[in-house]
């Protein structure tokens, strides 16, 4: 089986590729643009297991000019989870670029899929289409997200089932709810409360820090989202991948300032605008449809995203040194 992963060197997309590929009579085919320079670095690390595979080909291009039909040749199954990601910064003239990625790549993407001989096209969506809910989100109340950056995975969506509905494309769709682990992005939460304790430096929390997110590990995030490779009675389903665990902003604050022995030093700040106060999956139709069950407890994947975040900021400083002597 031939799969395509879109956003291959990203945080999600490179896991997913690792973990496909340790599945047998699998090849994979990974497209990323490599569109923010100042992830190279840990793009790079992210692809550097999957470079070492004869069953990986990478093609570094953007989505919007890529040759797609070509690249979707002999292709079973699509995984999209290329796009722009973050709701701070997709207001005002920067939402451009959210249209972009987002949009304009997925309808690309669609396009081109309806020429090919498709069995599942997942597109990877986001509870950022939620908006502000209470209690446990279902997968069909009402979508009303609360930032352009919502507002344009959303949009992904409907293009998704206007393509399903007029060209029988096998689509399913997966929202993720706030994944973290080991190779974060460095502008997210997590990444930025661990590096801010560990080097002894400001970290800004915005709002009271009393609001709750359903944080999803990687492990179970990239679990869930491969058993939707072979699982049956998908076709048209969107599910839920939510974690195992709901805390507050200070409640992971202070489970890290455990794990490192060491205090935070907290500045707050406004409440951004388009973060709802709080989230929480019903996770019902991924147990029922995908097996899925998160085993990782928020301390035990916290625990793994230091110790990835220590080694990589070892590896950076043997590099240096090494560029440095020569």
């Amino acid at each position: 089986m031939k799969i395509l992963v879109t956003g291959a060197a990203g945080f999600i997309g490179s896991q997913l590729c690792e973990r496909l590929l340790q599945m047998d009579g699998i090849d994979v085919i990974g497209i990323d643009g490599l569109i923010n320079p100042t992830l190279n670095q840990t793009k790079q690390r992210n692809l550097r297991v999957l470079l070492q595979n004869p069953r990986f080909q990478l093609y570094q291009s953007d989505l919007r000019e890529a040759d797609l039909e070509k690249l979707l040749d002999g292709v079973q199954v699509v995984y999209h989870l290329a796009a722009m990601p973050g709701v701070r910064t997709s207001w005002g003239p920067d939402f451009q670029a959210y249209v972009e990625h987002n949009i304009i790549a997925t309808q690309k993407l669609l396009e081109a899929a309806r020429k090919s001989l498709l069995q599942k096209f997942i597109y990877i969506s986001t509870s950022s289409v939620y908006g502000e809910k209470v209690g446990k989100v279902t997968e069909n109340v009402t979508p009303a997200p609360l930032s352009p950056y919502g507002v344009s995975k959303l949009t992904g969506e409907y293009l998704c089932k206007v393509y399903q509905a007029s060209y029988g494309i096998p689509i399913v769709i997966l929202r993720y709810f706030t994944v973290y682990g080991p190779r974060q992005r460095s502008d997210m939460a997590f990444h930025r409360f661990i590096k801010g304790i560990l080097h002894h430096e400001p970290i800004k929390i915005f709002g009271d820090g009393n609001q709750t997110r359903d944080f999803t590990f990687i492990g179970d995030c990239i679990a869930g989202t491969t058993a939707a490779l072979h699982a049956d009675g998908l076709i048209g389903e969107t599910i839920n991948i939510g974690g195992r665990e709901r805390a507050s902003i200070l409640e992971v604050i202070s489970i890290i300032e455990d794990l490192l022995c060491e205090k935070a030093i907290l500045e707050f700040s406004e409440q951004l605008k388009g973060e709802p106060r709080d989230t929480c999956a019903d996770i019902t139709k991924a147990q029922t449809l995908l097996k899925y069950n998160p085993a990782t407890t928020l301390k035990e994947g916290l625990e793994q995203q230091i110790n990835d975040i220590r080694l990589f900021d070892k590896e950076l400083f043997d590099l240096n040194h090494f560029v440095q002597h020569q």
